[in-house]
């Protein structure tokens, strides 16, 4: 008796600009981040209760085989961010800097 081989599972999709794990709404982004960071697949799955372990490695394997591509999309969404970040700062350096400060009270808690 042999057991049949299972096809490789689409992981990750494309839509609204950017890389989402398959019918979910959570972006490869965090899963990214969570194993640069040192997190382990196990760790992140804990994280984020909605993924199973089969999609984090799954995750994690899109993004090493597509590093250069999926590199260059993060530094992008950076980018993006600091533009944004920048713009708040501008329009309404009262409400950053409560943001800003709400930030450090959360990471000295951690």
């Amino acid at each position: 008796m042999t057991a049949a081989l299972k096809r490789a599972k689409p992981y990750i999709e494309q839509r609204d600009g950017g890389y989402w794990i398959e019918g979910i709404r959570i972006t490869l982004d965090s899963v990214v981040y969570a194993f640069l960071n040192g997190e382990s697949p196990e760790s992140i799955t804990q994280n984020f209760p909605l993924l199973s372990l089969e999609q984090v490695y799954g995750a994690i394997t899109f993004y090493l085989a597509n590093r250069e591509l999926i590199d260059a999309y993060l530094k992008e969404g950076e980018k993006e961010f600091e533009k944004l970040q920048q713009s708040l700062r501008e329009k309404n350096p009262l409400m950053y800097q409560k943001l800003k400060t709400a930030q450090i009270q959360k990471h000295s808690q951690v």
